[in-house]
């Protein structure tokens, strides 16, 4: 797109300016790319705000609409360009490619079948759905008419679904039949109303066909997504929106039990997602981009939907996953559709790289000119084996660090532009202030020294609240270090200024670029009859990056003769029942007690080395209310 370019780097040394301007003039620098936008009204200030209170505003004052920037301003003059290729989870269904022009026709349509039904302008609405276009359709079509969409990732529970819902007080879910992954058939509208059954805000169900299953229909409740559409035309103008009204919620694990409702604003989300894809991929304007994450993450929401299309680009959007019906599908689809840029997790590579070479050797991948990583630090041997393999030793590694909370890439290399070394992200975007700090907050200054990761200035795409408790936000986010956004992840600095990222630092888990509490994941365990107690740390997983180790307390009586495997099975059970599959355990290992302070606090620190195999230094124990317990964990874990 030839508005994106004007703001694209094209060298270190471009960079280098860019980042020097955007730390002596940030103003200046975010006002210089947002006015390659269409704007209704152009903003009073930059920027107001402070870390102190965690109250930003970027662009106060401005007024515009994020699909007429997706959509509306590429129909002039590419119009008929692809905008979406669809590809299925089975290959022998035919692909589906949407024009610029086609996709305006089906938001507007959806738009307006939403507003018939109700929907108005800062409503919330759910979208609980597969990866099929109508997914994207949903999206854009609720920021058309001004409503907030609050995607959850169809492979949630019932229950974390309903809660998702009242937690923002959704109007309206948005859903299918059912949908395909893998070998499997799962019936999506029958996890849907069994989380309906506790949802009193939700009054309309939409409901979009894809497996042709057979399902309950709601009298009153649900409605089929195609005839709604039937009934509309296409001409819906977008709804004006100031550029601090909520755009989306994603809600996201932390250290707490209850997932948080990360929100997100129109004006500086779309400056950034627009900013950060065009320079971390380098997207030409023929290119064909494909990120393999799920739309229900915040990789899906910037980087499959809105930094994509705010650029004028081609978006791969894929049904299935990496090794069906065979391990070569992702390099098929890479070769099917010339795809130059690909974007996929760490998880992703290493399972691919298990099952050999052959599989991608299979596969001519000369389009690719940018292969990227997100969701967790990549190993050694996996940017090994998918910059030799898959980049063929020629294309650019962009290994990106950002959060939900961020909203876009904060720290990577900017496509072949800026050096790369293996297992670190590297230089920090124009506009990104990172810092190192120590245990006394004291910023750190050497080299190779690991430190606490915080952000001491704002950037657009930050996060303005947590979805009605905005103390939580302050408490979680800029109170641990005053004047700093702690990002809750650990890293280190090259003599050179490139980051390594070594992991969280906090009680959460990453799970194949997932992040899960682990009091989450308690809460859930706690739930079954069986279990008194329980305990949740990560550890060294060799696909997933870190997997879910479970301490659990049984309950032992005579009312019940279940063995050791049987209570396990229903742990797993009670987690894929709460939670979703995506976080059931990969250890279980049933334990007496727990080692506790003596205040009761569960010593975490002892229990990731137990599960870590690391016990030849266990720490300070002297605060343990029973020693023992250690022993006999550790005489289990073996």
């Amino acid at each position: 797109m030839k508005k994106s370019a004007k703001f694209r780097i094209n060298s270190l040394e471009d960079y280098h300016r860019s980042y020097e301007k955007s730390v002596e003039d940030f103003e200046g620098f975010w006002a210089d790319i947002a006015s390659h936008f269409t704007w209704k009204q152009k903003w009073d200030s930059v920027f107001k705000g402070d870390f102190a209170t965690g109250k930003t505003a970027w662009f106060q004052g401005a007024k515009l609409n994020i699909t007429e920037n997706c959509i509306d301003r590429h129909l002039a003059e590419n119009a008929d360009k692809t905008a979406i290729i669809w590809e299925s989870n089975d290959p022998d269904e035919s692909s589906k490619k949407i024009t610029f022009r086609e996709l305006h026709s089906k938001v507007c349509q959806m738009g307006n079948a939403l507003k018939k039904l109700g929907i108005q302008k800062g409503d919330r609405v759910c979208i609980y759905m597969p990866m099929i276009p109508e997914l994207t359709i949903a999206v854009l079509a609720t920021a058309r008419i001004g409503a907030i969409h609050s995607v959850v990732f169809a492979g949630f529970s019932a229950q974390s679904l309903a809660g998702r819902i009242n937690d923002s007080e959704c109007k309206m879910l948005i859903t299918a039949d059912g949908l395909f992954r893998g070998k499997k058939t799962i019936a999506l509208k029958e996890i849907c109303d069994r989380a309906l059954k506790n949802t009193p805000s939700i009054s309309t169900v939409l409901v979009a066909k894809r497996t042709g299953q057979k399902i309950d229909m709601i009298s009153g409740r649900d409605l089929w997504l195609e005839d709604e559409i039937q009934k509309v035309d296409d001409h819906c103008p977008p709804e004006i929106m100031d550029a601090e009204d909520p755009l989306f919620i994603l809600y996201t694990s932390g250290s707490t039990g209850k997932p948080k409702g990360i929100t997100h604003s129109c004006g500086g989300y779309m400056v950034y997602a627009t900013y950060s894809f065009v320079n971390v991929f380098q997207y030409d304007p023929q290119d064909i981009y494909w990120c393999t994450a799920d739309i229900g993450w915040i990789t899906g929401h910037s980087y499959i939907v809105y930094g994509p299309l705010l650029n004028g680009a081609t978006t791969l959007m894929f049904e299935g996953v990496p090794t069906h019906p065979a391990p070569n599908r992702f390099w098929e689809i890479c070769e099917k559709h010339r795809v130059n840029q690909l974007y996929t997790a760490p998880t992703a590579i290493r399972s691919l790289m298990a099952l050999g070479d052959e599989h991608v050797k299979r596969h001519t991948l000369s389009s690719l000119k940018t292969i990227g990583s997100v969701g967790e630090p990549i190993n050694q041997e996996a940017w090994d084996w998918y910059y030799t393999h898959v980049g063929k030793t020629r294309c650019a590694v962009v290994d990106t660090w950002w959060q939900t909370e961020t909203g876009g890439i904060m720290i990577s290399s900017l496509g072949k532009h800026s050096p790369y070394r293996p297992t670190y992200a590297g230089y920090p975007l124009p506009g990104i202030q990172p810092a190192l700090l120590n245990q006394e907050g004291e910023e750190i200054q050497t080299a190779d020294e690991e430190g606490y990761l915080v952000i001491k200035h704002p950037w657009p795409s930050m996060l303005r609240t947590i979805y009605g408790d905005h103390e939580k936000c302050q408490q979680v986010y800029y109170s641990n270090y005053k004047g700093y956004y702690f990002t809750g992840d650990s890293a280190k600095r090259d003599d050179t200024g490139k980051y390594r990222i070594i992991g969280r630092v906090d009680d959460v888990i990453n799970v194949s670029g997932h992040r899960f509490g682990t009091a989450e994941i308690e809460n859930a365990i706690n739930l079954n009859p069986m279990i008194v107690e329980s305990a949740v740390v990560g550890y060294p997983h060799d696909i997933k990056g870190q997997g879910i180790y479970v301490y659990a307390i049984c309950l032992k009586n005579n009312d019940t003769d279940m063995s050791d495997s049987e209570i396990k099975k229903s742990i797993v059970q009670t987690v894929a029942k709460e939670i979703g599959n995506i976080a059931k355990p990969d250890k279980i290992q049933l334990v007496i007690g727990l080692p506790k302070t003596r205040s009761g606090k569960i010593m975490r620190r002892i229990l990731r080395k137990i599960a870590c195999k690391d016990t030849s230094n266990l720490g300070d124990v002297s605060t343990l209310l029973d020693g023992s317990v250690v022993e006999d964990i550790m005489k289990g874990s073996l």
